[in-house]
């Protein structure tokens, strides 16, 4: 039987679970609500055996619903949480997981006392390539794990287009790194000093590098950043992890398409080239869809404990960055073009894509 699940926010992130609902053969997508009433011709289109909603109450009414997906702003998932919980319904939630740290924290303390399963997506978790770099260190390939730096610099989503709520592109997007950084090293930060740019002298750095080091004596270095060529001709991107260890090192990078990742071991050396496999939601819904036939949580779902760390220590680096010098480069003029272009673009790199 098919798990049955109501999806509420149907923007971009709330189109990818359907897709990967609708493909796994495992779920039945009820429901999807959405207060955008093109979002919501769009989901008839997309998945006309749904009963699409602008109001989500019956949906939490429906006693057959199993599962809620919130796929909307981040302002809106504490309420959402906490009625979830109400009606007995199992919760897969976008991160952050609120839009403070004290109702983040909130969704922790309600979350962990519930029944109920509740997980959120920390996609990187979830990614082939760094399963297969976390195999290789815990088999001792690189000796002990001493350095690790990660960097994600694209001309993506630009300041003023919309995750108001999600904070700016280092925690909106940055938590992602922060937190597979804290899972590689599998203990919590000790010290950090982060250096910003207030690029195109907006108010909000959009991009920020921060080193530091790890309870254990890891040491880290994260850069992020959507300001990588935004009115270049033909556009690229900079991604890696580069992790070192006192032998042996592992590596990765990738073209949106294909991941590379070069593990160089005392033992073994492997070259892997697989597609890069995206958000990996479907890894995720299948995680979850596990946990509900099995009744036992997946311990490879991500904690909303997990989620709340990584946004409070990206909301941390990026205040610890506005300590220091924060040099404001470029002009406002330059933002409007970059903002008006990505308006007309039909392929770039984190496009806001209208129903």
């Amino acid at each position: 039987m098919k798990i049955k699940v109501g999806l509420i926010g149907f923007g971009r992130m709330g189109r990818f679970y359907l897709k990967e609902m609708q493909k796994s053969g495992r779920w039945e997508v009820a429901y999807i609500c959405d207060i955008n009433p093109d979002c919501r011709e769009l989901a008839k289109q997309l998945s006309p055996e749904s009963k699409i909603l602008e109001n989500e109450q019956e949906m939490f009414d429906d006693e057959s619903v199993q599962v809620v997906g919130l796929f909307a702003l981040a302002d809106s998932r504490l309420d959402r949480i906490e009625k979830a919980i109400k009606y007995g319904k199992h919760i897969i939630s976008e991160k952050p997981v609120s839009d403070t740290i004290d109702k983040e924290w909130k969704v922790v303390d309600i979350t962990e006392k519930a029944s109920c399963f509740s997980t959120v997506n920390l996609y990187l978790r979830n990614a082939w390539y760094h399963q297969a770099i976390k195999q290789f260190i815990d088999q001792g390939e690189i000796g002990e794990l001493a350095i690790l730096r990660i960097c994600h610099m694209t001309p993506g989503l630009a300041p003023g287009e919309g995750h108001e709520y999600e904070g700016p592109a280092f925690h909106d997007c940055g938590m992602h790194y922060v937190d597979i950084a804290r899972w590689y090293a599998g203990c919590e930060y000790k010290t950090w000093h982060a250096q910003g740019v207030n690029m195109w002298s907006y108010k909000d750095p959009w991009w920020v590098q921060c080193h530091g080091t790890f309870q254990n004596g890891v040491v880290f270095d994260i850069t992020q950043g959507f300001v990588y060529g935004q009115l270049s001709k033909d556009q690229t991107h900079n991604s890696y992890v580069d992790i070192i260890g006192t032998k042996g090192i592992a590596r990765m990078t990738h073209d949106f398409k294909t991941a590379v990742v070069d593990l160089r071991g005392v033992t073994q050396t492997h070259h892997i080239e697989k597609p890069f496999g995206g958000k990996n939601i479907d890894v995720l819904c299948d995680l979850f869809a596990d946990s509900i036939e099995t009744g036992i949580r997946n311990p490879k779902l991500p904690l909303i404990r997990d989620s709340a760390i990584a946004s409070e220590y990206a909301w941390t680096f990026l205040h610890d960055a506005r300590t220091h010098d924060l040099p404001a480069i470029g002009e406002l003029k330059t933002l409007e073009q970059i903002w008006e272009r990505r308006r007309n673009m039909k392929n770039g790199y984190g496009l806001l894509r209208k129903p």
